[in-house]
């Protein structure tokens, strides 16, 4: 949420400016903009819009030149969208320039203050009422403005990610962060500041990502200077070598990202489990499960916790985990979990699970846990994130970059990850005969090709999708394992297409839903071979008899259900527990195809945010 890019350096700021703006549309926002610096003042331009409105209104109103800049994209919270809400903002004097992500939570008591010492506000947003603390300090205390930044943060409640400026010493930038992702990349005399690193990956591939709490003094031809916000103890800068490719983040041909990241989960799952499956020796290998690995195996249970897609993964694992390694699991939203005083105990492993590592509920409930004595174990995609950073083991996902905001590749590979540890516990535990887990191995290792396969319905999807691209409401049923791909199935859905839609165990229909059914209502049935398929089967026909409009996933050859239902997508046969990697596929196809017939914006559904840093 809220998008942050930044230079200072001897190239011109406002094409990295705006192509990093560009790369940075998939967190969800609402309003953009851009301050240029030229060597004499500093110049704004922003407005309600998309980046693309930005750069017409920047071409028309300020000019294009300077080697300093900062830009930004809003995600409202303090203030309605418009013009005057955009970011970056002035303080009173016109000196200080800041943008910010987060919220302010005490800013309406500062502004109260300030109002008093004759500051007026143009604004609604908590951003306005920040910059004008900071300048007030500096005034007042008489210090520089990295100081006056680190008094002024200390005084404030909420989260942030920030970079300001004084256009009187143009020749640093000052950045801090709490809560809110900041990542500062390293380059030959200049220096780049980003909410992650694609806006800058083409340029340097050495980027320092801020811990919670810290802040940085950036310089021109000086040496990045870093303290903590709190005591001023020095911070010393952790420099990662990044692995991302600027390839990873174009759309390679594809008309959207979101199709593009459907059509890289083979290689995203084999990705994920290379060097950590091993069939031919029957081993896997996880050094984040290896080196705790008594911790986790003696755990009275296991709590996961996550937001969105990456809780479906996470309900796909406690049917894992209980099913082959028999440990109590506990599936939990971070968003609640963090709120309703839940009993933690240090015999309890929390699983934290987030595609960005930077999900804002996701980290309070770590917090938590590892205040109660939780060992905590993260799941995440983003290398250096918060997550990674702030549990006390983990496993990355591999998944590349995933720009699209509906989850596609994040899930699967999450799938894959835990499938992983769960298949190490059950072998450690002796839950799986030495015949059994070698076969699980060769089947995990033969996904990517069975997704391959799941893929080449494509075609026959999008002539599902154009019968039903109308529909007001749809119904997602399945069980087992499989319920929880009905629940991501219909999320995928309602978020890109903004047709209602709901999930449900199928058992679960009579219990309301069935009221629902009728000649108008698209019902989703998976309906694999494995898993209660014959109860699936009498869900069908109960949809049927209603006159129901059924679209089934099915696996290879199955001739029952395709009897009954209007519409079948195949999948090759494969364990149940493995059966969610391939029956996402043609759910994510359908939802894809349905909102790019209904002319919905599929990379950047209204609303929604990539990755929620906030509250």
């Amino acid at each position: 949420m809220c998008g942050i890019v930044g230079y200072i350096g001897h190239r011109d700021a406002y094409p990295i400016i705006i192509k990093g703006l560009e790369r940075l549309e998939y967190r969800g926002y609402d309003s953009a903009g851009v301050v240029l610096f030229d060597g004499e003042d500093s110049h704004i331009a922003k407005t309600k819009g998309k980046v693309e409105d930005l750069k017409q209104k920047s071409e028309l109103t300020i000019p294009l030149r300077g080697k300093l800049g900062l830009g930004h994209t809003r995600w409202a919270t303090h203030g309605i969208p418009n013009d005057i809400n955009s970011h970056p903002h002035y303080s009173n004097s016109g000196d200080l320039v800041i943008i910010h992500n987060g919220i302010i939570e005490n800013y309406a008591s500062i502004k109260k203050e300030l109002i008093k010492r004759g500051y007026s506000f143009e604004s609604d947003t908590d951003t306005e009422v920040l910059i004008n603390l900071i300048e007030e300090v500096k005034k007042k205390e008489g210090v520089k403005l990295g100081k006056a930044v680190q008094i002024a943060l200390n005084q404030v409640v909420g989260a942030y990610a920030i970079a300001v400026f004084d256009k009187n010493k143009p020749d640093e930038i000052v950045v801090a962060r709490l809560g809110s992702p900041l990542a500062i990349g390293i380059g030959e005399n200049e220096y780049f500041i980003a909410s992650d690193a694609s806006p800058f990956i083409e340029y340097t591939n050495n980027a320092i990502y801020l811990e919670d709490e810290e802040m940085a003094i950036v310089r021109i031809g000086k040496e990045i200077k870093m303290r903590k916000i709190k005591d001023d103890a020095i911070a010393y800068p952790n420099i990662l070598e990044l692995q991302m490719n600027l390839e990873e983040i174009e759309k390679g041909g594809y008309d959207h990202f979101m199709l593009k990241e459907i059509y890289e989960q083979p290689r995203a799952i084999l990705d994920t489990y290379r060097g950590r499956l091993r069939s031919d020796q029957g081993i896997i290998k996880m050094d984040g499960i290896d080196q705790n690995l008594e911790k986790i195996m003696n755990a009275n249970r296991i709590i996961i916790v996550a937001c969105g897609t990456s809780w479906h993964a996470g309900l796909v694992a406690e049917y894992i985990f209980e099913d082959l390694a028999r440990i109590p699991v506990e599936v939990e939203y971070a968003s609640e979990f963090r709120y309703r005083n839940p009993v933690i105990t240090d015999k309890d492993v929390l699983i934290a699970i987030s595609q960005s590592g930077e999900t804002a509920d996701t980290l309070a409930a770590i917090k938590l846990a590892k205040e109660r004595g939780a060992f905590v174990f993260g799941v995440c995609n983003v290398v250096g994130s918060s997550i990674a950073r702030e549990t006390h083991a983990g496993a990355y996902t591999h998944a590349g970059p995933e720009i699209g905001v509906a989850s596609t590749k994040a899930f699967t590979t999450q799938i894959t990850v835990l499938t992983l540890i769960a298949l190490k516990l059950a072998k450690e535990k002796g839950m799986l005969s030495k015949s059994k887990f070698h076969e699980y191995l060769t089947e995990l290792e033969g996904v990517p090709a069975k997704v391959e396969k799941s893929l080449e319905s494509n075609e026959l999807v999008e002539q599902i999708a154009e019968v039903y691209k109308d529909a007001e409401n749809c119904l997602y049923l399945g069980r087992g394992y499989n319920f929880p791909v009905a629940l991501e199935g219909a999320l995928k859905l309602k978020e890109i297409s903004y047709i209602h839609a709901e999930g449900y165990p199928a058992a679960e229909m009579k219990h309301g839903p069935i009221a629902l059914i009728d000649e108008q209502m698209p019902v989703v049935v998976i309906a694999t071979r494995k898993g209660h398929y014959e109860k699936v089967v009498s869900n069908i026909q109960e949809i049927k008899s209603r006159s129901g409009k059924i679209i089934a996933v099915v696996t290879e050859g199955d001739k029952t259900v395709k009897e009954l239902a209007d519409h079948v997508v195949e999948v090759p046969e494969i364990s149940e527990s493995l059966t969610p990697l391939l029956t996402t596929i043609p759910l994510q196809l359908l939802s894809y195809h349905i909102a790019v017939m209904r002319g919905c914006n599929v990379d950047q559904p209204r609303n929604l945010a990539k990755s929620v840093t906030v509250e």
